[in-house]
């Protein structure tokens, strides 16, 4: 993936990391940690490739709208979502 060696500038670009992601999901984990936490950057990307999701910010990971829709797209990455979510699906 040629995405980890751009510079650190374009990954975080708002502009082209989505485009990025649209082609390669997982290309998500080199994106700048701030767009990690962009709740609409990781909702665009997870709706793309549901494994990405791994790669959100943690407090991403416990929201119930995202965690919805990266299971739409890929139910086995339901084990990236937060553990109070989790366990509240198993009670």
């Amino acid at each position: 993936m040629i995405f980890q060696y751009a510079d650190a500038e374009l990954k975080a670009e708002r502009e082209i990391v989505p485009e990025t992601v649209k082609q390669k999901g997982l290309a998500f984990q080199y994106v700048a940690a701030e767009l990690k936490a962009n709740r609409e950057i990781v909702l665009e990307t997870v709706e793309q490739n549901g494994l990405a999701f791994q790669y959100a910010a943690a407090e991403l990971q416990a929201d119930r709208e995202i965690v919805l829709a990266v299971v739409k797209q890929n139910g086995s990455a339901f084990q990236y979502a937060a553990a109070e979510l989790r366990i509240s699906r198993q009670t």
